[in-house]
């Protein structure tokens, strides 16, 4: 699916950490997916207007305030690996039963911020997922209210499930259906690679950003589920191979970029050897 103006931007921004980003550079990046300069003007004016990105300077923006700390705490994915401990069989639980439900932009952040964390409902107001990351309760806590979650939100460790509550509780997630898309992505991201070199540049670009985007994506919301609820294993080849796409990558969109800001129009006459790279993805 091709992005939306909006999309585009953020995505690029996220991606160029912390450096600005010229109009001129996204309405060209934005032509490689029929995307209309006037509608990247537009989305531009919108997302300042939200607070999502700021000024940079004449032309140039950057991340706003609304965005910055989101697009910050995405860009761990490739760490995600490193904050999984051994799982013992115990739950962290979030109870929402004390939040209001009327505010539905508060609703939208406070879900958000659960599906980020892997957390599945048990019940209309307890959220729950295995807890097998590191920091415990008080991380979890932590990190889920710099998502948005409300401070009010009750989060703590549970013991000892009853055997039926535990049974439900871990069949909340599709762990094959996890299993068959880790391979599945694994396996698409590998063999584009392989061809990577036949392209020109515009299309390499324009297909490593869809490629990546839902790569990374995949990652970001992935539930980090233990043994023997998922194939860990699976999951790290996959997790390697998307760090790896992203790594090589960066050449291609640095090229793309570097060709805009020199005034070259993409004509797809740029037939050498390139490198694939994947947007970051912010949601929102």
């Amino acid at each position: 699916m091709s992005p939306t103006p909006k999309s585009l931007i953020l995505n690029l921004l996220t991606a160029a950490e912390g450096a600005p980003l010229c109009a001129s550079e996204a309405v060209g990046a934005a032509s490689l997916f029929g995307i209309r300069e006037n509608s990247v003007r537009v989305a531009f004016v919108r997302l300042g207007a939200a607070g999502l990105i700021e000024s940079a300077g004449r032309g140039a923006y950057r991340l706003g305030p609304q965005a910055a700390g989101l697009a910050a705490d995405l860009s761990r994915w490739r760490h995600a690996e490193t904050r999984v401990v051994d799982w013992a069989g115990d739950w962290v639980m979030v109870c929402s039963a004390d939040l209001g439900r009327s505010d539905r932009s508060a609703l939208r952040v406070r879900q958000r911020a659960l599906a980020l964390l892997g957390f599945r409902p048990l019940t209309a107001s307890l959220h729950v997922r295995p807890a097998n990351l590191d920091g415990g309760a008080a991380g979890i806590r932590e990190r889920l209210q710099r998502l948005g979650l409300e401070p009010e939100a009750a989060v703590f460790i549970a013991h000892d499930l009853a055997p039926a509550l535990d049974q439900q509780a871990r069949g909340l997630w599709d762990g094959p259906g996890l299993n068959r898309a880790y391979e599945a992505t694994h396996r698409q991201l590998r063999d584009w690679l392989a061809r990577h070199a036949e392209l020109d540049l515009e299309t390499a670009a324009r297909e490593s950003y869809l490629l990546g985007n839902e790569a990374i994506r995949q990652l970001v919301f992935d539930p980090l589920l233990p043994d023997p609820l998922v194939n860990v294993a699976a999951r790290r080849a996959f997790t390697d191979t998307v760090i790896a796409f992203d790594r090589a990558g960066h050449a291609i969109w640095q090229r793309l970029l570097d060709a805009l800001r020199q005034g070259h129009g993409l004509t797809g006459s740029a037939a050498d050897s390139v490198m694939p790279t994947p947007a970051r993805h912010i949601t929102h």
